[in-house]
Formats: structure tokens, C-alpha cells, sequence
């Protein structure tokens, strides 16, 4: 029976999480999309939707679909799971999928914990830092889409939320379990729906996770996950295995497709690129001008692929991808760039790649869907929240990266480890 059902906004936000429960011996399995038919056996269970940035009423019905069908799966505890830099629009939609899944559970309370100390994502006063600096001060101010201009994640959510936010404080948190429920008791009577927990290490994570146990749902990044197992393993709900995380080799060609912009990501495509390894950069403008741009990188590709990997992207900086954006619009460059990814994805399957690296949320959703993906097995993670994932019946390995995340030679590493 499925102990902990999850519900991502995003594809490698799905990855992600599966990834801390399978290191900690959870057998885990990712579906794709509003999932139907029977549950797929598995001591976790996680659903990766596309609803980070869609509009706040179709984020809500996508993730209560979800929630009902792992309901069915026979859940005892649900998990909504968001990025680590709390992004989302102005409406939405951590909050209203966060409310709507407490009402939908005849639940009135939950936290929010977007924190992941194991790449520099804290919360302290209810302040989210990446690394050293404030949220508002570091690159996710200029996010294409999701721009992210506010640290304080009570004002954030609480501008999202019908009900009252309130704020578990590192004080409370370093004080232990016990000290954590006594101030969840004390907000619920308070009439608080949802609290912002801080959180500065994995000791706090695991604080939050036993602390949160009785609690039908979850809101958080990845982080809270850490500790979820030992609660369950502690409960006999779950046997934790060390194979979880096993996947089996697969031979054949690899790439990379970049479709992020992040600071992160733009680094390790110029790493990629000073190395001397093969890359191609596709442009929005050319796509617009209506240009064979995804035939022409296949066949660039295609000639190299029987020598070394191949990247091919369009990550650019912010600056550029403004300029880009203001020429076509946001949701056309972006869109029409992810379309591109996702054909050139398809072409390169065919041509025999059988481990492909993908980095940015959207474009994974848009080369996951592509490809046909509906189940994913989560294997080892590369570094930090990011795993290598089997689809489910398929020689073929992806590795599904979040934009943020990752070091500097992510994509070399990431491909020596299934070389």
C-alpha cells in the first residue's frame, strides 16, 4: 500500500523529491501528468504536474485530480511539493492549491517549507535565503517567468492565501519536536491556516517531518522529505530498502538539452562549452522566422553522436532572454523554445541516445511529454535533488534538472556516471 502521496508543480521538482525518499530506501515512482487508471506499487508515490505557472484554477483542479486519484492509491499522508525558491505568480499557486488540498482533506492546517539546505536554501525569521543572500537578492529576481522579488514568504503566501499565514520560528524549530506541536496547537487556535516553518539544516528538516507526522498534508520543497521515511519506517509502515535507488545499466549515444536561463544552468553550459565538447545554441528569433531550426540541430547532432555527447541549447542571460521576450513575448519564445527541445528530444531518441540530461522545469515537461514518459523509476541521485530516472519499460535514462540546481560540471558528471 502507497504510504505518501506527492503532488509536484513541475517535472523536476517531481524528480526531485522522489529523489530524498529514495536515498533514504522508499521505493518511489513518478507518474506524469493528472494520472488515470490503477496506482502503479510503490511505498511512495508521486504525480508531476505542469501547474507552477499555469493559471491558479486550473493548478487547483489538476492537483485535487491527482490528490483524489492517490487517494485511491490508498495514501495515508499527502505531500505538495514546490521549488525551493517558493516561485510561483502573483496569485498563485502555492496558496490556492495548498488551500484547496486542506479542504479537500477536511484538513485546517498545514506548513510551508520550501527549504533544502543541501543547496543553500534556508528559511530563518520566515525569510528565504539561497545561499548568502535574500531570495529577492539573488537571480530569482529576474526569472522569465516566475520572477521573485519578495524574501518574505509570509507576506508572499499570505498575498496568495484567503486564510491567515503565520510563521513557525527557528526557535521554536531548534527546540525540538514537542516545542513544534505545541506552537502548531497554538496557531490552529489562533485561526492560522498555513505557517511558514524555518528551517537552516537537514537536523531542522527532520524536526519539522516528525513534528508534521499527524498532519494529513504537507506543503513544501523537497527538504521536509528527508525525514518523512524514518517517521514511517519507525511506524512499520515501510521496510526501507537499499536497493531503492538501482537502476539498470543502458548503453547507447547521450546529450544534453538546455532549455533553463538561470545562473546556474548558464554556467554549467559555458563549463560545458570551455571544455571543448560539442554544443549548439538554437535561437527563439529564428524559430519565429519560421527556420528548420530542430532539423538542423538533429543533423548537427546526428554527425556527432557516435564520438562524444552533444549539448544543445538555449539558455542565454537575463538580459538576452529580455530583449527576446519583449521582440516575440514571453509565451511565445518560451513556448516555441520548449516545442523545439521537445522535437529535437524525439529526434535524438530515434537516433539512438539512450541517456539524456534535460535541464529546466519546462523544458522537461515538454520533452517528458514528448517522449511519451508516463512512468518514472528514481534512481541515485547526480547531486542534490537531482536523480537519474528510468522510464518505466524503456532502455532509456533522464536526468530531469531543475535550472537552479546542479555544480558547475553537472552535465559531465551526470553522464559519467552512466558512461
Amino acid at each position: 500500500m502507497t504510504v505518501l502521496g506527492v503532488i509536484a508543480d513541475d517535472f523536476t521538482g517531481a524528480t526531485d523529491v522522489a529523489s530524498m525518499l529514495v536515498r533514504a530506501g522508499m521505493r518511489t515512482v513518478q507518474v506524469m501528468g493528472v494520472p488515470e487508471g490503477s496506482p502503479p506499487k510503490a511505498d511512495a508515490v508521486v504525480v508531476a504536474l505542469k501547474s507552477r505557472t499555469t493559471p491558479a484554477a486550473q493548478a487547483v483542479a489538476d492537483s485535487l485530480a491527482a490528490l483524489r486519484w492517490l487517494q485511491v492509491a490508498g495514501a495515508r499522508q499527502f505531500y505538495f511539493k514546490y521549488c525551493s525558491t517558493f516561485d510561483s505568480t502573483p496569485a498563485g499557486n502555492i496558496g490556492p492549491v495548498a488551500e484547496a488540498l486542506l479542504e479537500a482533506l477536511d484538513s485546517d492546517f498545514t506548513i510551508a517549507c520550501p527549504a533544502f539546505p543541501e543547496n543553500g536554501r534556508t528559511v530563518f525569521r520566515g525569510h528565504l535565503f539561497v545561499g548568502d543572500q535574500l531570495l529577492s537578492d539573488s537571480g530569482m529576481r529576474q526569472h522569465p517567468l516566475t520572477p521573485m522579488t519578495d524574501a518574505n514568504l509570509v507576506r508572499v503566501l499570505q498575498a496568495q492565501s484567503r486564510g491567515r499565514v503565520g510563521l513557525v520560528s527557528y526557535d521554536t524549530v531548534g527546540q525540538g519536536v514537542q516545542a513544534v506541536r505545541d506552537c502548531v496547537a497554538r496557531l490552529r487556535a489562533e485561526g492560522v491556516r498555513l505557517a511558514v516553518a524555518d528551517a537552516i539544516d537537514n537536523e531542522d528538516l527532520r524536526t519539522l517531518a516528525a513534528a508534521c507526522a499527524e498532519l494529513p498534508l504537507i506543503t513544501a520543497g523537497s527538504g521536509v522529505a528527508l525525514g518523512l521515511p524514518a517517521v514511517y519506517a519507525a511506524r512499520g509502515w515501510i521496510r526501507p530498502d537499499a536497493q531503492a535507488a538501482v537502476l539498470p545499466a543502458v548503453g547507447g549515444a547521450a546529450a544534453v538539452l538546455s532549455g533553463s536561463c538561470s545562473g546556474a544552468t548558464h554556467a554549467q553550459v559555458q563549463h560545458w562549452i570551455e571544455a571543448g565538447r560539442p554544443a549548439l545554441r538554437i535561437d527563439a528569433r529564428e524559430l519565429a522566422q519560421g527556420r528548420p531550426v530542430a532539423a538542423q540541430a538533429l543533423a548537427w547532432a546526428r554527425d556527432r553522436l557516435a564520438g562524444q555527447p552533444v549539448l544543445i541549447y538555449a539558455t542565454a542571460l537575463p538580459e538576452e532572454v529580455r530583449t527576446i521576450q519583449a521582440e516575440l513575448g514571453a509565451e511565445r519564445a518560451g513556448a516555441s523554445v520548449e516545442q523545439c527541445l521537445a522535437t529535437i528530444a524525439q529526434g535524438l531518441v530515434e537516433a539512438g541516445v539512450r541517456r539524456l540530461v534535460v535541464a529546466g522545469g519546462e523544458t522537461s515537461g515538454a520533452v517528458v511529454k514528448a517522449l511519451g514518459v508516463q512512468q518514472l523509476r528514481i534512481g541515485a541521485p547526480i547531486d542534490p535533488g537531482v536523480p537519474w530516472t528510468q522510464a518505466e519499460g524503456r532502455p532509456l535514462l533522464l536526468a530531469l534538472k531543475s535550472g537552479n540546481f546542479g555544480s558547475i560540471d553537472f552535465f559531465s558528471k551526470a553522464l559519467g556516471q552512466v558512461a
